[in-house]
C-alpha cells in the first residue's frame, strides 16, 4: 500500500488554503478530530512532521511543502481522468482506431470524418487501410474499435450495421466492343487486362461476384493506386475495371468512359460498419455510423471534383501524385516530360475546382 494517498494531498491543499485544522476540516467535511488523526497517521508513514501546529496561519515543513509540490502535479491530472472516466461511462468520448476494407471508400470516409469531429472534437480518431492484415479478428481482439467491410463474417461479439447499398460496375473504353452490349457477362472478360487496386482479389467485387462463380480467368491483372490512374489507363485502351457506382459517377459525368452492369442485374454489395458489441450501443460510436451514412456523396470529398481537368493534365503526359489528410485534399503532379529530359522534377500543387455536382442520381440499390 503507497504511503500517500489522494486523500492525503486533498487534505493538505485544503489546509494551505484555509490556513486551519478547523477550516480545512469543514473543507473536507471531517470532524476536526478525524483529520488530526489522517495528518498524524501521514506523518508515523512518512516518519516526519508535515506542518507547525503553533503557528496561525499553517507554516508546512519541508516534507509537508514537497507533497504539497506533488498535490498540484497530480490532483489536476486525477481530477481530469476522473471526468474522463465518467464520460466514458457515459458514452460521450471514447477511441475508434477504423480500418477499412474498401480501397475506394477514403473518397467518402474522409468527409464523414471532418462532419464527425465538428461535433465529437473529444473522441480519439486513427484510420488504417486494412489491405495487408485481417482487420475483423483484430476488432474482436480490441486492437481496432471500427472496420469498414463489405464482406461481413461471423465473429463472436462483432455487430453489423448497413452503411449503404452500390452497384460495383464494369468500367470500360467508349470504343470498347462491350459498349454495344446492354451488361456484360463473365465470359466477356476472358481476354481482357483487368485494372485493379493491389489488393487481394478475394476482397474484390468483381472476382467474388462475377468472375470466379462463373469459372473465368481475365487474361491479365494488372494493378494502381489510385481511381483516377485506373480511370486514365481504361480511357486509353489499356484494359477494364470494376469500381463502385459513387466512385464512377464524375468520370461518367466527364463522359471519360462507359459504365455496364456486371450481369443482367448487376452487382450491388452493401457496405457495413464493424464494432464490437460492447461498443455499439455507445452513443459517440452510433453517432459516427449515423455521420458515415448521412455523409455518402458528399461532394466535399475529392471523387467529386472536375476530374476532367486532373484527366487532361495526365493525357498531356503527366504523372501525379495524390495525398488526402483528413482535413483537406491536395493533388500534386511532376511533369513527365522533364524526367525525360533528366532535369530537376518540378512539383506543383493543384487545386481541383470546388464546384458542385448532381449526385441526386447516384443509386443506392436497385429497385
Amino acid at each position: 500500500m503507497s504511503q500517500v494517498e489522494i486523500r492525503h494531498l486533498r487534505t493538505l491543499v485544503a489546509l494551505r488554503e484555509t490556513g486551519s485544522l478547523v477550516d480545512a476540516s469543514e473543507r473536507m467535511f471531517l470532524t476536526q478530530s478525524a483529520l488530526s488523526h489522517q495528518i498524524k497517521e501521514l506523518e508515523g508513514r512518512l516518519g516526519c512532521s508535515l506542518f507547525l501546529r503553533k503557528t496561525r496561519p499553517v507554516r508546512f515543513t519541508s516534507a509537508g511543502n514537497r507533497l504539497l509540490e506533488l498535490a498540484d502535479e497530480v490532483l489536476p491530472r486525477f481530477h481530469k481522468a476522473e471526468l474522463d472516466l465518467q464520460r466514458f461511462a457515459g458514452g460521450e468520448t471514447g477511441r475508434i482506431i477504423m480500418a477499412i476494407e474498401c480501397h475506394s471508400c477514403f473518397e467518402w470516409l474522409l468527409p464523414a470524418i471532418d462532419a464527425y469531429r465538428n461535433d465529437w472534437s473529444d473522441v480519439e480518431l486513427d484510420i488504417s487501410s486494412g489491405f495487408h492484415f485481417a482487420p475483423l479478428p483484430a476488432l474482436a481482439r480490441g486492437d481496432l474499435d471500427l472496420v469498414i467491410t463489405a464482406d461481413p463474417v461471423d465473429e463472436a461479439g462483432i455487430a453489423y450495421f448497413p452503411i449503404f447499398s452500390y452497384e460495383a460496375q464494369l468500367a470500360i473504353a467508349k470504343n470498347h466492343p462491350l459498349v454495344e452490349k446492354p451488361w456484360a457477362d463473365p465470359e466477356d472478360l476472358a481476354g481482357e487486362v483487368v485494372i485493379t487496386y493491389p489488393v487481394d482479389r478475394n476482397r474484390l467485387d468483381l472476382f467474388t461476384g462475377f468472375l470466379q462463380p462463373a469459372g473465368v480467368e481475365p487474361e491479365k491483372v494488372r494493378h494502381a493506386e489510385l481511381a483516377a490512374m485506373i480511370v486514365q489507363s481504361v480511357a486509353s485502351g489499356r484494359g477494364v475495371t470494376c469500381l463502385p457506382n459513387w466512385a464512377l459517377h464524375e468520370y461518367l459525368q466527364s463522359d471519360y468512359v462507359v459504365v455496364r452492369s456486371l450481369g443482367e442485374e448487376g452487382i450491388w454489395p452493401t457496405l457495413y460498419a464493424a464494432v464490437r458489441k460492447d461498443q455499439a450501443d455507445a452513443p459517440f460510436m452510433t453517432a459516427f455510423i449515423d455521420v458515415a451514412k448521412d455523409n455518402f456523396g458528399s461532394t466535399d470529398s475529392p471523387i467529386y471534383a472536375q476530374i476532367d481537368e486532373w484527366l487532361n493534365i495526365m493525357l498531356g503526359g503527366v504523372y501525379f501524385h495524390h495525398t488526402v489528410d483528413t482535413h483537406k485534399a491536395s493533388l500534386f503532379f511532376i511533369e513527365t516530360r522533364e524526367a525525360c529530359s533528366h532535369e530537376p522534377l518540378q512539383t506543383k500543387a493543384f487545386n481541383p475546382p470546388k464546384n458542385p455536382i448532381d449526385t441526386s442520381r447516384i443509386m443506392r440499390g436497385p429497385k
